[in-house]
C-alpha cells in the first residue's frame, strides 16, 4: 500500500458519498451565475490547446502556456471520463461536474487555466495553472511572505577558517555554478507599498517556489461543491475522491541535461550535479539553493541532517578510538585470561542454566565470548559514555544557534506567529460556533468542548492499547529466547555431539540465542512498524487538529512513542531485566510459572546488548535504503517501460514529471523519524556499543546523497512549504538527550561488569575478598562466582544427564554465601558493597553530567549575537521605511489645507472632524 493510500483524508467516505448520490438530481448542486462563463473559457482553452499540440512537441522543456509568456505555476491531472465504460458514466459525470465547478472557482479567484491532452495516454488531461501579478501580490500579502526591501549593509564577521580557504573551497559546491546570493533586509509584503520593495523584474520577483506555494494555498481553499449550506472545498479531497489523479508544481528541467529554454533556471540540474550526484559526496550541501528550489521545510531538514552528520564525525572518532583500545587490550585482560586459562577456567564447573536437560559446563568454553566482551566492557567505555553525554548537549545547543541563523537568513523568524491557516479538512467540518477568547469574534469549530475531550480520550486509549500490544510481542520474544536457549544449551553442552565440537569454541548458547532472537526481533519490528504507522495516522485524523503544524506535531508524538517502544523495548529488556532476577540454582525464578528466567554470561549481558544493537541498526539501515532507493527506481523503470511512446513524439515537461513517483503526503516525516530513532541508538545505549556513532556516520553520509538523489531524480517536485525549525522533533531530541544520561549510567552500573571489578580492585585495604591482597585483578573470576552444592538441587531442576556423577559442587554468577555457612545462599557483604557502589556511581555520574549540561546550555546562547543585531537592524529599517512612507502620505494629504480648503463637519455625537478637500 502506498503512502497516498495510507493518508486518505476521508477518501473512502468521499467515494462512497459520490456513489450514494448517483440517483440524485444534478441540479441540486448550486452553480452561481457568475461561474457559468468560466466553463466556456475552460472548454475553449482545451480546444485551443489541442489545435496547437505540435508547438509543445517542439518545446518539451517549456514552462509556459501556449503563448510562451505566462509561467506554469501548478499542474492538475485528470482522466477524461468520456472514454470510460457506459455503466460507470454517471459516476464520472458527477466527478466532471465537481471538477468544472472547482476550475471555475479557481478562475473566479484570479487564476488562469489552460488544458492539454497527454502525448502518451489520450485519456489523460493536464490543466496548467498560472497566477497573474495581481493575484501573486494579493496572496503574498495574505501569507505574509517576506521580500527584499534593502541590501544588507551590515558587514559580515570574517570566518575563522578564512586562512584555509585554499583547502576548504574544494569541499564546497562550485561558485561558478552556484554563486552566493545577495543578502537583503526583508519585510512582509504589502500590496499597497510596492515602491518599498526591491523589485527589478516582476517576472522573477516571486520565485517559482513562492508562486507554487501561493497556488497550492488557493487550490486548498477553492470550493468544488455547494449544496445548500454545506460547502465542500480543497484539492486534497478531490485527489482522494478520484476527481484528479495528481497535483504538483513543475521541475524546471531535466536533472541530467541543462535546459536552453527561456525562463528555466536549471536549478534542478545544478542540484543534481553539485549535490545529489555520487561524485559530490564529499562536498558541503548548497542549502540556499535547496531552500530556494524546494522550500524552507526541505531545506531545514537537510541542514539538520548535515549538521548532525558533521557532529557525528567527532563522536565517531572518539568511539573508534575506544573500540581500538578495547581490541588492543582484550589479550591482556587479567579476568579474561583467567576464563581462558585451562588451570583456572578449565577447572571451574558451572551449574546448568536450565532444568533437567542442561548439563554442567566448563567456564573456559566461554573464552572467545569473554575476549569479545573485553572490547566493549572496559574503562574506555566509561570515558566514552561521559563524553557522549556532553556531546549530545553540545550538538543540541550548537544546532539551536545554527537554526537561528537559518531562521534569519530564510525569513522564518516570525513564521509561526504570522502563518497558521486552518487545514482544509478542519475547515470543512466546522459546524459549531464558539467565541474566540483572543479576538472575541464568533468562529466555526468542528466539535464542542465535550466532543474534543471524547476525541482525545479515544485517541489516548487507542495509543495505550497498541503500546500494550507491542509489549506483548516483546514478551513473546522473551519466551522464544527461553525456549531456544533451552534447546541450544542441550545441544551445545552435550559432549556426545561431536559434529558441534568445532563450534563450541566460538559459539555459546547465549550467543546463538542472542543472534537468532535479535533477527526475529528485527523482523517483528519491521512488521509492527507498518501496522502502527496506519494506526497513528488514523488516530490523528480522528482527532482533527486545526493547523498543519498541529497535525504533524500530534502525529510525530504518536509515531515516535510507537517506534520508541517498538525499537528500544528489547534493548531495555536485555540491559536492565535479563539476568537480574534469577536467584540461585536451588531456587530459580520462573517466567509464567514454566520458563526458567534467562541468565547472563559470566561476563554479563553487555555483549548480547551489543549484538542486539548492531543487528537492529544495520538491518534498519539496509531496509530503509531498499525502500528509499530501490523501490522508487524500480517503479519509475516499470512506469517508463509501460508508457513508451514512438520515438518521434516528444514528451512535454509536465508529462515527464507526471511519470515520476508522487511525493508522500507526510513529506519528511519518515526521514526525520528514521534519523531520530538512529539518534536514540547512538545516545541511549552507546555505553554498550562505541561503534554506534561510526555506523551512524557512514549511514548518514549515504543518507544525505540518497535522499538528495531521490527527491531530485525519482520524485515529482516537492510542494514548497515554510518551516521555522524541525518542529516537534526538537523537544523529542532534548528528551532523548536527558534520558541518555540515565540509561548509560545504568548500563555501566547494572549491565556491564565494570563496577564489581572496580570494587574488587580497590577493596584490598578495606575488605579483602578471597585471596586478593593487592591492586590487581587476579582471582576476580573465582571471587565473582558463588558455590552451589549439587545435592541441593530440587527434583524438578536436577540434571538428568550428569556426565560426571562425582561432581559435588558447581559455580554460578552471584555473590552469595557458600553451602555450610550459617546464612548459606544468602547475599554476602561483597554483594551489598557492589550495590552501594552502583548506586553511588549512578548518582555521582548523573549529577556531574547534568550540571555540565546545564552550564553548557546557559553559557551557549541559542541565538548568536550577530544574528540578534541583524534582526534588530531589519526591524528598525522596516519601521523607518514604513514611518517615512506614512509621513509622506499624510503630508501629501495635508498640503491642500494650506490653501484654505479645509472644512469642518459635525459628527452625530457633536464632535468636529477635520475634512480635507482633495
Amino acid at each position: 500500500m502506498s503512502d497516498n493510500d495510507i493518508l486518505e483524508m476521508d477518501s473512502v467516505s468521499e467515494t462512497e458519498e459520490m456513489e450514494a448520490e448517483l440517483g440524485m438530481i444534478e441540479e441540486d448542486m448550486v452553480y452561481p451565475e457568475e461561474f457559468l462563463p468560466t466553463y466556456h473559457s475552460i472548454k475553449e482553452g482545451t480546444n485551443v490547446t489541442k489545435t496547437r499540440q505540435a508547438e509543445f512537441n517542439d518545446k518539451p522543456e517549456s514552462l509556459f502556456f501556449n503563448d510562451g509568456v505566462r509561467r506554469i505555476d501548478f499542474i492538475l491531472v485528470y482522466e477524461d471520463e468520456d472514454k470510460k465504460e457506459f455503466d460507470k458514466r454517471h459516476t464520472f459525470q458527477r466527478r466532471k461536474r465537481r471538477r468544472e465547478y472547482f476550475e471555475a472557482s479557481l478562475m473566479k479567484m484570479g487564476m488562469e487555466l489552460e488544458a492539454t491532452k497527454s502525448v502518451i495516454d489520450a485519456k489523460l488531461m493536464f490543466v496548467k495553472i498560472h497566477m497573474p501579478w495581481d493575484v501573486l501580490c494579493t496572496y503574498a500579502e495574505v501569507l505574509h511572505i517576506k521580500l527584499p526591501i534593502q541590501p544588507n549593509d551590515l558587514a559580515s564577521r570574517p570566518s575563522p577558517w578564512r586562512f584555509f580557504t585554499f583547502i576548504t573551497k574544494h569541499f564546497y559546491p562550485s561558485e561558478e555554478l552556484i554563486g552566493k546570493e545577495a543578502e537583503f533586509f526583508t519585510a512582509p509584503f504589502e500590496k499597497d507599498h510596492l515602491e518599498l520593495f526591491h523589485i527589478k523584474d516582476k517576472d522573477n520577483f516571486f520565485t517559482p517556489s513562492m508562486r507554487s506555494r501561493m497556488a497550492y494555498y488557493i487550490l486548498s481553499r477553492a470550493p468544488y461543491e455547494i449544496r445548500g449550506s454545506v460547502k465542500k472545498f480543497g484539492i486534497t479531497k478531490l485527489l482522494d475522491g478520484g476527481v484528479y489523479k495528481a497535483a504538483y508544481p513543475l521541475h524546471d528541467g531535466r536533472f541530467n541535461v541543462m535546459s536552453t529554454e527561456p525562463g528555466s533556471l536549471n536549478e534542478r540540474f545544478l542540484l543534481y550535479n553539485e549535490w545529489a550526484h555520487p561524485k559530490s559526496f564529499y562536498k558541503m550541501q548548497p542549502l540556499d539553493l535547496i531552500r530556494k528550489y524546494y522550500g524552507e521545510k526541505i531545506g531545514i531538514y537537510f541542514a539538520w541532517l548535515g549538521f548532525y552528520t558533521v557532529m557525528l564525525a567527532l563522536a565517531a572518532v572518539v568511539g573508534l578510538g575506544c573500540f581500538i583500545y578495547g581490541f588492543k587490550t582484550q589479550e591482556t585482560s587479567t579476568w579474561s585470561k583467567e576464563v581462558c586459562d585451562p588451570d583456572i577456567g578449565g577447572n571451574i564447573v558451572m551449574c546448568p542454566q536450565c532444568d533437567k536437560f542442561c548439563n554442567y559446563w566448563r567456564l573456559n568454553s566461554t573464552c572467545e565470548a569473554s575476549k569479545k566482551l573485553c572490547i566493549f566492557d572496559n574503562f574506555g567505555t566509561l570515558v566514552f559514555a561521559v563524553f557522549m553525554s556532553i556531546w549530545v548537549t553540545l550538538f543540541l545547543e550548537f544546532w539551536k544557534r545554527y537554526q537561528a541563523e537559518l531562521e534569519y537568513e530564510w525569513d522564518t523568524v516570525e513564521f509561526l506567529e504570522q502563518e497558521q491557516p486552518p487545514r482544509p479538512e478542519y475547515e470543512a467540518k466546522c459546524i459549531y460556533e464558539r467565541k474566540n477568547p483572543i479576538t472575541g469574534v464568533k468562529e466555526k469549530v468542528p466539535y464542542t468542548t465535550c466532543g474534543r475531550c471524547v476525541r482525545v480520550s479515544i485517541g489516548i486509549g487507542t495509543v495505550l492499547f497498541w503500546i500494550l500490544l507491542i509489549l506483548a510481542s516483546i514478551v513473546a520474544i522473551i519466551v522464544y529466547r527461553l525456549a531456544v536457549f533451552f534447546s541450544f544449551s542441550t545441544r551445545f553442552r552435550n559432549q556426545e555431539l561431536k559434529e558441534l565440537e568445532p563450534l563450541k569454541e566460538y559459539v555459546t548458547p547465549q550467543m546463538a540465542t542472542a543472534v537468532t532472537a535479535s533477527l526475529i526481533s528485527f523482523v517483528v519490528i519491521m512488521i509492527l512498524n507498518m501496522l502502527y504507522e496506519r494506526v497513528a495516522i488514523w488516530i490523528t485524523d480522528f482527532e482533527l487538529p486545526r493547523t498543519k503544524t498541529d497535525y504533524e506535531n500530534s502525529l510525530t508524538l504518536k509515531m515516535f512513542l510507537f517506534q520508541f517502544v517498538n525499537y528500544y523495548s528489547s534493548c531495555f529488556y536485555i540491559a536492565f531485566a535479563k539476568g537480574k532476577a534469577v536467584s540461585y540454582p536451588g531456587q530459580p525464578v520462573y517466567l509464567l510459572g514454566k520458563y526458567r528466567n534467562e541468565e547472563c554470561d559470566p561476563g554479563g549481558c553487555l555483549i548480547e546488548l551489543t549484538t542486539q544493537l548492531s543487528i537492529i541498526m544495520g538491518g534498519k539501515a539496509i531496509w530503509n535504503n531498499i525502500q528509499e532507493v530501490l523501490l522508487p527506481w524500480v517503479k519509475n523503470l516499470i512506469s517508463r517501460y509501460c508508457t513508451r511512446v514512438a520515438s518521434e513524439k516528444v514528451i512535454p515537461r509536465w508529462e515527464q514529471d507526471y511519470q515520476l513517483q508522487p511525493v508522500s503526503k507526510l513529506g519528511l516525516f519518515y526521514e526525520y523519524l528514521e534519523m531520530v530513532i538512529q539518534f536514540g541508538f547512538v545516545t541511549l545505549f552507546v555505553a554498550s556499543f562505541p561503534l554506534a556513532p561510526v555506523l551512524a556516520l557512514v549511514n548518514n553520509l549515504f543518507e544525505i546523497r540518497v535522499d538528495a538523489w531521490k527527491i531530485t531524480t525519482q520524485f515529482r517536485r516537492v510542494q514548497p512549504e515554510k518551516a521555522q525549525d524541525i518542529g516537534a522533533w526538537q523537544p523529542i531530541l532534548q528528551g532523548i538527550a536527558i534520558l541518555a544520561v540515565a540509561t548509560n549510567a545504568m548500563i555501566i552500573a547494572f549491565t556491564s561488569d565494570m563496577i564489581p571489578r572496580l570494587v574488587y580492585y580497590w577493596s584490598f585495604s578495606v575488605y579483602p575478598y578471597g585471596e586478593h591482597y593487592n591492586n590487581t585483578m587476579e582471582g576476580y573470576i573465582n571471587s565473582s562466582l558463588s558455590i552451589f552444592r549439587t545435592s541441593d538441587f530440587s527434583n524438578y531442576s536436577r540434571p538428568l544427564m550428569e556426565s560426571a556423577p562425582s561432581i559435588t559442587s558447581c559455580r554460578y554468577r552471584d555473590f552469595r554465601y557458600p553451602p555450610g555457612h550459617p546464612r548459606q545462599y544468602e547475599h554476602n557483604v561483597y554483594y551489598w558493597h557492589v550495590v552501594a557502589a552502583k548506586m553511588a556511581f549512578i548518582i555521582v555520574l548523573e549529577h556531574i553530567v547534568y550540571l555540565t549540561k546545564f552550564i553548557l546550555s546557559y553559557v551557549i546562547p541559542d541565538v548568536p549575537y550577530a544574528v540578534k543585531e541583524q534582526i534588530k537592524r531589519e526591524k528598525y529599517l522596516t519601521q523607518v521605511i514604513l514611518h517615512e512612507t506614512n509621513l509622506k502620505l499624510v503630508t501629501k494629504r495635508l498640503k491642500p489645507a494650506d490653501d484654505g480648503t479645509r472644512k469642518r463637519t459635525e459628527l452625530k455625537d457633536g464632535k468636529e472632524e477635520l475634512e480635507l478637500d482633495f
